[in-house]
């Protein structure tokens, strides 16, 4: 086994505190890759808090994870020793079924294996995520990190990223298109450069105004503060696409109101509880469709990856330290961030 450390939570809702924690030695097809950035998703906290049912304690959590391979099994021939990877929402899954074989591990019909609050396929050990120094990942399910991007701000694209990326390409968001994008957060304010770079005219939608000159510099083209009734009027009827980042509980119709006939809404935050609406009329009325989207699979994280490269995108974060995670919870939480904490994994306590 390979001894390392990690921040866990013990018990639900309890702060994290450093935990000894033993990877399986690799086997023929596993990368060895020490961590050196881990992004901080919502996810994260959902989980750690209990609110997305019970699991092993103590508790790892992480999942935007980029580092160096450090050590191969024999039989690997993606990735080499010193290679800049990543690993984002997933460590396996079946293989076999529809879905895995065309690449889509996200639908795995048995389950994929998340990279925590998972069990390994072979070992049937909970999987860790990446508040850890140290993870070991079979290498189809490791990803190439493009050197010409920023390591930190290429963590958070792994799940912010991917989750974004994956319905703008669903849906085919293009030039000539009029996207909306709901929400200047973490996945919001990379669905902003991703729309744009595609091409798209973008509007972003927010309930701040001290946004509206972020969402801007960020690339949009209009940002309209949802709170205003006049100016949700005046795009009503206007946009070919709209994806609604937010993972709190929300009224859905007056952003369904903004799609054209034959527009689609598709969510992409998970609220702990349900939304309150739509009202059938706002779909029916227009023939809108009302849609939700999860993560990538792994060869559309890569296509993601590499487009963000070729487009200089990154996510915008600050850098917090190993035993400052508690407190960038809290502040996540209250929207004091721009836009994702990352954790330098260099200030991990040793053992």
């Amino acid at each position: 086994m390979i001894k390392t450390n990690s921040y866990a939570a013990y018990a639900p809702g309890e702060a994290l505190k450093p935990w000894p924690l033993e990877r399986r030695d690799p086997g023929p097809h596993d990368v060895v890759i020490d961590i050196v950035y881990c992004g901080i998703c919502h996810s994260d906290i959902h989980t750690v808090r209990g609110e997305w049912g019970e699991q092993n304690w103590p508790f790892v959590a992480g999942h935007e994870i980029v580092g160096r391979v450090s050590a191969v099994g024999d039989a690997v021939t993606l990735h080499k020793v010193g290679d800049q990877v990543g690993v984002g929402c997933m460590v396996d899954s079946c293989r076999k079924c529809p879905p895995c074989q065309v690449r889509m591990e996200q639908f795995c019909e048995p389950g994929f294996s998340g990279t925590y609050s998972g069990i390994e396929v072979g070992t049937g050990r909970p999987t860790y995520g990446g508040y850890s120094s140290v993870i070991v990942v079979h290498e189809d399910f490791v990803l190439r990190i493009p050197e010409g991007l920023d390591p930190a701000g290429a963590a958070p694209l792994l799940c912010a990223g991917i989750t974004t990326y994956s319905p703008l390409r669903r849906w085919k968001v293009g030039p000539g298109m009029k996207v909306g994008i709901v929400g200047l957060g973490g996945l919001g304010h990379v669905a902003v450069k991703l729309a744009k770079a595609m091409g798209a005219h973008v509007t972003l939608f927010t309930t701040s105004p001290g946004k509206v000159e972020d969402g801007k510099a960020l690339g949009a083209d209009e940002v309209v503060v949802s709170t205003d009734p006049a100016a949700m009027k005046a795009n009503a009827y206007t946009l070919d696409f709209v994806l609604d980042t937010v993972s709190a509980p929300h009224d859905l119709d007056p952003y369904l109101n903004l799609l054209k006939i034959d527009g689609t809404m598709t969510l992409v935050g998970m609220p702990a509880e349900p939304h309150p609406s739509p009202d059938p009329g706002s779909l029916i009325l227009k023939r809108r469709s009302l849609a939700g989207s999860i993560t990538g699979g792994l060869t559309e994280t890569q296509e993601m990856l590499d487009f963000c490269a070729e487009h200089g995108i990154a996510a915008d974060y600050e850098m917090v330290a190993m035993d400052e995670v508690n407190e960038a919870y809290e502040k996540l939480l209250a929207g004091k961030v721009k836009y994702r904490y990352v954790i330098d994994m260099a200030t991990m306590p040793p053992l």
